[in-house]
């Protein structure tokens, strides 16, 4: 199987636009920590759907990805006092959700009862195409989880969290050269993985 081919790691449209919206973002900080619940909401509502999307595509699960949604900002909350700036508020917020996400796959595993399975609808995709969609994401997101920290941080971060290579760079302290290098290392990984699982 070709990289190219596996759409979910195809970086989210519009990810410049999640992004300049952090002109005002020191306001918006400083208002929250002077208690105003108005801010707070502001800055939830301007990255939920982002943070929610982000867990999605690493778990490929709607409630847990929902779960870690909630988790992610209520732990931010509790350590908003450390954020220094040195990073855009979405970048630490980002990171937050995969360390989030990370120890919830750490975790013991729930059982999902057959009789939650979703449902087709009419009108939706053919099942075959619908489950061969499925079976590559979930290679894919394999794939990814066993890949090393650092590499797997840098994908994630970059293609499922939609975050530019200066703000990877930023948030490991590291160049933005070497970002590039553990991207290129991670596809080389990642495509030797998902050509040895089609065998």
């Amino acid at each position: 199987m070709r990289m190219e081919n596996v759409s979910p790691l195809v970086p989210p449209s519009g990810r410049e636009a999640v992004l300049a919206a952090w002109n005002e973002e020191g306001r918006v900080l400083d208002a929250i920590r002077a208690g105003d619940r108005g801010a707070a909401e502001e800055l939830v509502e301007r990255t939920y759907s982002a943070v929610h999307a982000s867990l999605y595509r690493m778990c490929g699960d709607s409630e847990m990805a929902a779960d870690l949604t909630q988790e992610t900002y209520r732990k931010a909350w509790e350590a908003l006092g450390g954020f220094d700036g040195r990073s855009q508020f979405f970048t630490w917020l980002y990171r937050i959700a995969y360390t989030t996400f990370l120890n919830a796959i750490r975790r013991p595993r729930r059982m999902t009862p057959l009789e939650e399975a979703p449902e087709m609808q009419d009108g939706s995709p053919a099942a075959d195409d619908v489950l061969r969609e499925r079976e590559e994401g979930a290679r894919l997101r394999a794939a990814v989880m066993r890949l090393p920290d650092e590499l797997r941080l840098t994908v994630t971060a970059h293609f499922w969290g939609g975050l530019p290579v200066k703000e990877i760079a930023r948030m490991e302290r590291i160049t933005g050269a070497a970002v590039r290098k553990r991207l290129h290392k991670a596809f080389s990984l990642l495509e030797a993985a998902l050509d040895e699982d089609q065998r």
